[in-house]
């Protein structure tokens, strides 16, 4: 009697042992793996302790949450992909959104059926959809800029144009004090274009956002020439001279140790601004151009399910738990993002104060959200050589209508090539 007990139990073993990989589970068990893009210590802590939530309301359902190093993530999601297996759930962001679509890597996930679906703010329903008009994501939140600004540096309201910008960051600048935090590193394009879109106006069309309504490219105007103009002497008569070369933190840090007065970012830089102590500050909606009408892409990310999910139903629950009201908010709020909920707009820190700015915006009809041309195949040089040609244009190596002309020939040829 002993020798089957034994095979009886050695194969129990046997059949425990294997559920401890990938995201294979026995009977009583489901594992899933999960695994993020934008990973920083705190988010993954924050992460966690949102999962363990539904961990507790999931008995039997346990998830492995993997967190590569930030600067490759997104390559070893892609990686991982590739293999279609031992992946769940993953996060997508708004420029990965169409080539996993493409690759048939995600799963269109159900909204009819979901309570959590009526609850998303328009901006959050828009942008699950926004890839083939079908849910491959729901965002856990936006970021979106607008105009900070130090009342210390003599300000008494936030200019509302680029031309009042330029003039209220030339009166700021004396001596080691600046106007603007102007971003001429790496991403520096990305203000020129906003300039150009305000500029262009209603004539600019949303969808197609380089593209007028005309068909042409919003870099063929006279208009394009005032706004990179004007772009380039709010860098020459307003900025601080090494600024030529900033990036993301170059600029913040030049706002909050009183260099600059004014900056334009996302507002993740929010919590940065008040850990600094400073006390004087203000936000307000991004200019706009001469016609009314200011023009920005919303950046995004959310989270979604495999394709080739073994677990999909219990896939679906985690996405949906995560993005339900009071996970959501408090994601939102631990990343500094714009929420998706609509019951945030009843929380204080998303309706009062530094954020107030931010719901402005989203509730003014001239204050357009557009959506980038990540479609076409030709985006991803685009986004280095513009840089490059920013760099060029602000040391005085190239001129304005050169930019526009290489801009406008790039893009005449992208029209129609959507991949």
């Amino acid at each position: 009697m002993k020798k089957p007990l034994l095979s009886v139990a050695a194969a129990a073993m046997l059949v425990l042992a294997g559920c401890g990989s990938g995201s294979s589970s026995s009977s009583s068990e489901i594992r899933l793996r999960m695994i993020e893009s934008l990973t920083s210590p705190e988010r993954t802590k924050l992460i966690k302790s949102l999962i363990a939530g539904f961990e507790q309301a999931n008995p039997g359902v346990t998830v492995e949450l993997i967190s590569p190093p930030l600067d490759s993530a997104d390559q070893k999601i892609t990686q991982i992909l590739q293999t279609k297996k031992d992946l769940d759930v993953l996060e997508v962001r708004d420029h990965t959104a169409k080539s996993f679509s493409n690759n048939g890597w995600l799963a269109e996930l159900p909204t009819d059926a979901w309570p959590g679906w009526s609850d998303l703010t328009e901006l959050a329903q828009t942008k699950a959809v926004e890839v083939g008009g079908k849910a491959y994501l729901i965002p856990y939140g936006f970021y979106q800029r607008t105009l900070f600004y130090r009342t210390d540096f003599g300000m008494t309201r936030p200019p509302t144009t680029w031309q009042e910008l330029y003039e209220a960051g030339k009166r700021m600048t004396t001596g080691d004090r600046y106007g603007y935090a102007f971003r001429g590193g790496k991403g520096g394009a990305d203000y020129a274009v906003m300039m150009i879109s305000a500029y262009n106006g209603e004539a600019l069309d949303p969808v197609k956002s380089f593209y007028l309504k005309d068909k042409r490219t919003i870099f063929a105007t006279p208009e394009a020439a005032q706004a990179l103009d004007l772009f380039v002497k709010i860098f020459k008569e307003a900025s601080p001279p090494d600024s030529v070369a900033w990036g993301f933190p170059e600029m913040v840090q030049g706002f909050t140790s009183g260099v600059t007065g004014m900056l334009i970012q996302d507002p993740e830089v929010i919590r940065t601004v008040e850990e600094s102590g400073l006390a004087n500050w203000s936000t307000a909606p991004i200019p706009k151009g001469p016609t009314g009408y200011a023009f920005q892409p919303v950046g995004y990310a959310g989270w979604g399910v495999t394709s080739f999910t073994r677990h999909r139903n219990e896939a679906v629950k985690l996405v949906q738990y995560l993005s339900e009201a009071e996970q959501s908010i408090a994601f939102a709020k631990g990343n500094s993002l714009i929420p998706i909920s609509k019951q945030a707009q009843d929380d204080p820190q998303f309706s009062q104060g530094a954020w107030k700015a931010y719901l402005e915006a989203q509730q003014d009809p001239k204050q357009v959200t557009t959506i980038r041309p990540v479609d076409y195949p030709g985006w991803s040089r685009f986004t280095v050589d513009s840089d490059r040609d920013i760099q060029a244009l602000i040391t005085g190596k190239t001129t304005v209508a050169e930019v526009l002309g290489r801009w406008d020939a790039f893009w005449t040829d992208q029209a129609g090539k959507v991949s």
